[in-house]
């Protein structure tokens, strides 16, 4: 599938699908969206000092590269673990190179989350692991013993992949939820929500990032 490498509203690049007519993150900026959405009302709102974070949708690892870097702020043991079908290729990897937006240690924390293995779990830093995982959520099963405590949906748009947003993916979603996790993503229709909230989440609707009114956040009371 072919993709293009776009500038966003905040400076940061995102990939663009042509045969879709979908990006990988808002047009109004890729960092700023990720950093709102998932660590902000995700993996900061949530109170373990442990957490284990559940990913829809590796994507570029902007989402996974951002936990790293307020893993260590924080002082966070991390455990981040995304499902993938399909991995990009290093070359557009290269060309994103998100970590150049920090610093020359956040650049080598970048490439490190993407050199990791697939299907091993990685200790990438003193306070973060990772596995990547390349499957199809839809067919993918938890270990009945693994439990997050903080969900990060990010699969395309609901109006473009209509079958990653079914009761079914949600329901496995939820059953390998912790008790009091967090469940988050950029959409806010209605449609969505209500499933979420037939799976058991008790569901809020928040402001959304720059260009979205809304966004969803879920817990598991």
């Amino acid at each position: 599938m072919q993709h293009e490498i776009i500038e966003t509203g905040d400076g940061s690049k995102t990939l663009f699908i042509p045969a879709m007519d979908e990006q990988y993150h808002s047009v109004n900026g890729a960092l700023t969206e990720s950093e709102y959405v998932f660590l902000e009302k995700g993996f900061r709102h949530h109170e373990s000092n442990e957490p284990r974070i559940f990913e829809v949708g590796f994507g570029t690892g902007l989402n996974a590269f951002l936990t790293a870097m307020w893993a260590a702020k924080l002082k966070r043991e991390t455990t981040f673990v995304s499902i993938e079908k399909y991995p990009l290729d290093k070359q557009l990897i290269e060309k994103l190179n998100y970590g150049k937006l920090f610093s020359v240690e956040s650049a080598y924390l970048y490439e490190k989350i993407h050199a990791a293995a697939w299907g091993k779990e990685i200790q990438i830093s003193e306070y973060f692991k990772l596995q990547k995982i390349n499957d199809d959520i839809k067919h993918f099963r938890f270990n009945d013993l693994q439990q997050f405590d903080i969900i990060y949906f990010d699969a395309f748009g609901p109006d473009k992949q209509p079958n990653m947003w079914g009761p079914a993916i949600f329901e496995k979603i939820y059953q390998a939820s912790a008790q009091n996790a967090v469940f988050v993503t950029y959409s806010a229709k209605g449609s969505i929500r209500r499933i979420l909230q037939n799976c058991g989440y008790s569901m809020e609707r928040l402001p959304g990032p720059p260009g979205k009114r809304q966004m969803l956040r879920g817990r598991k009371l």
